[in-house]
């Protein structure tokens, strides 16, 4: 009976040891902070467009957008199904310059990675 005790009080010392420190959120509350189940306001995505085209390459969806203001862009966004003259918003991002996709074996003038887009009809 002994041994059981003795496994039972290790269990519970590593359990409270796996708990995050006094005024840390638990992994579900830094979840929720960190990716909201919420839907995106458009202060959220200030960027808008129309898809002219999209690529779908492993986990990204590389789309390219005619802009509002006449221009035209590459972004990249998690996986996504678009299709062709969908509008669609997307926030502010990192651009990277002369990026070549190994994937893809092709090169883009510029790509904005962004961490979502939403499509508006």
């Amino acid at each position: 009976m002994k041994p059981w005790i003795a496994l039972f009080a290790t269990l519970a010392s590593c359990t409270a040891l796996a708990s995050p420190p006094p005024g840390h959120p638990s992994p579900a509350q830094a979840r929720e902070l960190l990716m909201p189940d919420r839907p995106s306001t458009p202060e959220d995505l200030p960027n808008q467009g129309r898809v002219l085209s999209s690529i779908d390459a492993n986990e990204f969806t590389y789309i390219e957008v005619a802009r509002e203001d006449g221009g035209r862009e590459w972004i990249a966004a998690p996986k996504v199904a678009l299709k062709v003259g969908s509008r669609i918003r997307y926030e502010a991002g990192s651009v990277m310059t002369d990026f070549y996709s190994k994937l893809l074996m092709r090169s883009f003038p510029s790509v904005m990675f962004v961490g979502h887009v939403t499509v508006v009809e």
